[in-house]
């Protein structure tokens, strides 16, 4: 037994470090990212940039979205934790099953937000934005009022 859980230990770190290995590190600056169109799921105007992993698939990926001024993401849920940091601009959000500008606060630019999985809410920003997302695909969005959902109309 004094012998099983190091080598239980040896073997996971083994694991994790060929894991690690076979993942290759990439290094970018802003003016590398490759901005397109941000999926149909999301309201029109969004810009989005893949900048690890891939968010349609199993496993860890990070995105940014470019968002214009005005831009709004209706009441929604994901099936995973969201991680989001503001690169630029303030965003805005809340919890609750629609959008209440009222009950949502302003995260600036450096700010962080933290959503566990299927936690309701919603998204805004007044003025240009840039978000970074870190998050488990696939990447979910679950509208609470499908009248709100950009794929129905």
């Amino acid at each position: 037994m004094r012998f099983q859980i190091p080598l239980i230990l040896v073997s996971s770190a083994c694991l994790a470090l060929t894991a690690f290995a076979q993942t290759p590190m990439s290094l970018q600056n802003t003016k590398d990212m490759k901005w397109g169109p941000a999926p149909s799921f999301l309201p029109k105007g969004a810009k989005l940039a893949v900048l690890s992993g891939n968010p349609m698939a199993a496993g860890a990926f990070a995105i940014r979205l470019k968002l214009p001024k005005g831009y709004v993401v209706p009441a929604h849920w994901h099936s995973t934790d969201e991680l989001l940091t503001v690169i630029s601009g303030d965003f805005s959000g809340g919890m609750g099953d629609k959008v209440d500008k009222s009950k949502a606060m302003a995260v600036h630019a450096g700010g962080f937000v933290a959503m566990p999985a299927k936690m309701h809410h919603f998204a805004f920003c007044k003025g240009p934005t840039v978000i970074q997302i870190n998050a488990v695909g696939p990447f979910d969005i679950h509208y609470l009022d499908p009248k709100t959902d950009p794929t129905t109309h």
